[in-house]
């Protein structure tokens, strides 16, 4: 479970460094196929076995889309731009949807909002944001499907805080 966790997390930190590794002269493809391979699995592996220590995965029904929402802290020294990374993956019919522009909103409990667009990663689509003060953040997505329709939804983060 902790291997599964530092490949994880070493997985994020590439994304953050996939427009400089876009840039390379080729030498990195077998690579970023290995890592996400491993991506893929450690995310089967996690949906398996439900929630892990500091690690949130809901699912939740958008319009006849199942959205799962799957937030973890990230790792000390790769927080580049947030405490936490939050991924969103979403599947139609049981077939994972990988054409979408997508966009995300948090909501902080102290009612300060802030938007980011999510970057693609392989079956899943991902962003980093600050979530490590207290209390309970809305995370919300809208993405747009190839029938040109507009869906919107969101969880709580974490699930269960009381006011």
């Amino acid at each position: 479970m902790k291997k599964t966790m530092m490949i994880m997390t070493a997985i994020m930190a590439m994304a953050a460094a996939q427009p400089a590794l876009a840039a390379d002269d080729g030498h990195m493809h077998g690579h970023n196929m290995d890592a996400h391979n491993q991506m893929e699995k450690g995310m089967g592996d996690m949906q398996n076995k439900g929630k892990m220590k500091d690690m949130f995965l809901v699912k939740k029904d958008i319009d006849g889309y199942t959205v799962t929402f799957h937030a973890m802290k990230a790792k000390e020294g790769m927080q580049h731009s947030g405490t936490h990374n939050v991924m969103v993956k979403v599947e139609k019919n049981g077939k994972t949807l990988t054409n979408l522009m997508m966009n995300s909103k948090v909501t902080h409990p102290n009612k300060k909002s802030e938007s980011k667009m999510l970057m693609k990663m392989g079956d899943w689509y991902m962003t980093s944001y600050d979530l490590g003060h207290q209390g309970q953040h809305k995370l919300m997505v809208l993405f747009k499907t190839d029938d040109g329709k507009k869906h919107f939804g969101g969880v709580s983060y974490p699930e269960n805080v009381s006011k």
